[in-house]
């Protein structure tokens, strides 16, 4: 019966639900006359009593009507009525006692009791109030015990909370059973009709609720604060998801009740510093900018950044046509968007074609370059090494040269933690490329030469986080190299405004270390990742659980811990998330005599040869993974196990 009642009752059009209202208010307002005139006289009234103010009773319910409607209670949705409803009603009660005393001062009437009207404001706010608040608890019981809605958790009873919470109501798919909230003074109380909890009883609220999601409402909270929570979430296998932040909210882009999973930069704890304009803007505004490998995950952030502080052009140079496709239609919608006035124009091309660079840098007066282009990926660069020697120091040597024949002003190469003793060659090419940019700065009158290095930046290609997304998707299991392997991470916006704000510092030859806070254990972050989906980690102590973490063992190349620095020289920058290290560098002549024989090795197909002289060359270069196995290509190492088993 309650299913199908509700059922009727929520297929009833709105205009036939005002008017069961009106019609209860038809129905309470004289009967709350007259409980005020028995409460007054300590009796049921006589019948010559109610004969004589008969007229009284009848003239209170269009007065009454007239009154709420005004104040819009019957606009308002019982079933969603919160605090501003009952302040109608009690308006609207104040007014219909004071007309009412009005009406028996100005008639003069006899017999009429000075404390009826006061009596009636106070029955009348109690009969008109307490049956929409009966009413809303009866549907509000009705959703909880006969729908479908999934019972859910709201993190947060502020004001984005309660949005939250009557955004979700009319809804099909998600019912607030109760607020958590740190605020002590909010425990125990009723939001919207929720009761509001402490962080502690969310265990109880799961096990009684059957609780499987939780929803942040916290669009005000630092990092830090939003990881706090994260943290006490973290045990329990629930479902975290959150609503847009405030500026996206305020902007009109996104709305309280489009439900987002987690930012994983939120697990980091850190609240980016806001970039300082006079650095931010130092090398761009009002200038050619060009950005190679504007299509990559780095590289099409800059190129992000770079629009907001207003160059007179931007160049993009990328070698993959779909990427350069991409990241132009963004910019120029969000040029369009924002009303600038700046050219952006794609180039495509590879880094290691002087003669398409050549022709750029002539056609166009370019002021400043940040090279990001790099092949990055560990192992795919370890089974392709003269791919990555071209690719990462023969292309950053073009670059960089045509960069000082040009007399291009700044020169920021984007480099990585994995050039700091490398394991390998992927962080071997990375470091080569630093010292040809290190020796160019030597001589350079003009340009001035700087290099940027930082370890893994969240949502990049090849990194762990979407690997993890993906994995949870599927069902797992979550692949994780070793139980030890620990890294640095960091945004790609954060990333891409200190690489900006490090080159408009730089001097010449410097070399700069972005403050990544504290490695994360990968074992640590996968876990996380799964609890945060709703899922619980299948291991020796869980066997029931929902996804497993499997160590897949290091892959070529690969380190257990990333490095920053190679040696302990640092010092501060006028920014405190930017470091500057004094790094080692080849001398000029022994540089190009490497240069000359990694070309030579090239043509000979020798992939010995250039790893050893990579070891050489790079101070630390100790590769990870036996050489022969390496140098040998996959299919042809299928071919040499097929061909074993048939020997």
């Amino acid at each position: 019966m309650p299913r199908h009642f509700h059922q009727k009752v929520s297929t009833l059009s709105r205009s036939r639900k005002k008017a069961i209202m009106i019609a209860a208010d038809i129905v309470m307002i004289p009967l709350a006359l007259w409980a005020a005139w028995a409460l007054r006289l300590g009796e049921i009234m006589s019948l010559k009593e109610m004969q004589l103010h008969w007229w009284m009773f009848v003239a209170v319910i269009p007065a009454g009507i007239l009154i709420f409607a005004k104040l819009g209670l019957y606009r308002a949705v019982v079933r969603f009525m919160g605090g501003q409803a009952v302040v109608a009603v009690a308006k609207g009660a104040a007014v219909m006692a004071l007309l009412l005393w009005s009406l028996a001062y100005t008639l003069q009437l006899q017999g009429f009791p000075r404390s009826v009207p006061i009596n009636f404001a106070l029955v009348l706010l109690v009969f008109i109030g307490g049956s929409r608040v009966l009413v809303r608890s009866y549907y509000q019981w009705l959703i909880k015990h006969f729908t479908e809605k999934e019972a859910v958790l709201i993190y947060g009873a502020g004001g984005a909370g309660t949005q939250l919470a009557s955004a979700l109501m009319p809804g099909h798919e998600f019912y607030p059973v109760a607020f958590i909230d740190d605020d002590k003074a909010l425990w125990k109380h009723t939001v919207q009709g929720i009761r509001v909890h402490p962080p502690q009883d969310i265990q109880k609220l799961v096990d009684d609720h059957g609780i499987k999601k939780v929803l942040l409402a916290l669009p005000n909270a630092s990092k830090q604060q939003r990881k706090a929570v994260l943290d006490r979430l973290s045990p329990f296998p629930i479902h975290v998801q959150t609503i847009p932040s405030m500026p996206e909210i305020l902007a009109g882009s996104a709305s309280v009740d489009q439900l987002q999973e987690v930012d994983l930069e939120d697990l980091l704890g850190r609240d980016p510093v806001p970039p300082k304009e006079e650095l931010f803007t130092a090398c761009i505004e009002a200038k050619t900018v060009l950005v190679t490998g504007a299509g990559g995950s780095i590289g099409s952030e800059l190129c992000r950044q770079i629009v907001k502080a207003k160059p007179d052009t931007l160049i993009l140079y990328e070698q993959s046509e779909f990427a350069l496709y991409a990241i132009e239609q963004e910019l120029c919608k969000l040029i369009a968007e924002h009303s600038l006035n700046l050219r952006v124009l794609p180039v495509l091309g590879s880094v290691c074609n002087r003669q398409r660079l050549q022709e750029l840098f002539q056609r166009y007066p370019v002021h400043t370059v940040y090279h990001a282009a790099a092949y990055k990926h560990v192992p795919i660069v370890e089974h392709n090494i003269f791919e990555g020697i071209r690719n990462n120091i023969v292309g950053t040597q073009t670059v960089a040269e045509l960069a000082k024949e040009f007399a291009v002003q700044h020169f920021v190469l984007i480099s990585t933690d994995k050039a700091v003793r490398p394991t390998n060659v992927m962080g071997a090419t990375k470091r080569f490329a630093e010292m040809v940019v290190q020796d160019l700065a030597v001589e350079s009158a003009v340009t001035v030469f700087s290099m940027v290095r930082f370890g893994n930046v969240l949502g990049s290609s090849g990194s762990v986080v979407p690997l993890f997304r993906k994995q949870i998707e599927t069902g797992g299991p979550l692949t994780v190299t070793h139980p030890e392997i620990t890294r640095f991470f960091m945004t790609i916006p954060e990333a891409s405004q200190l690489v900006i704000q490090a080159g408009a510092m730089a001097q010449g030859g410097d070399v700069f270390v972005l403050d990544m806070g504290q490695p994360v254990k990968i074992v640590d972050l996968a876990k996380r990742m799964i609890h945060l989906s709703g899922f619980e980690v299948k291991d020796e102590s869980h066997p029931q659980g929902d996804i497993e973490v499997v160590f897949s063992g290091l892959r070529p190349g690969e380190k257990l811990y990333e490095e920053l620095l190679i040696g302990d020289n640092v010092t501060g920058t006028g920014h405190e998330k930017i470091m500057r290290a004094n790094e080692e560098l080849l001398d000029s002549l022994t540089l190009q005599q490497y240069l000359q024989k990694l070309s030579d090795y090239e043509k000979q197909n020798d992939c010995a040869s250039a790893r050893a002289l990579l070891q050489k060359a790079v101070s630390g270069f100790k590769p990870s993974s036996d050489l022969v196995d390496l140098l040998m290509p996959p299919v042809a190492k299928i071919a040499d196990k097929v061909s074993g088993q048939l020997h």
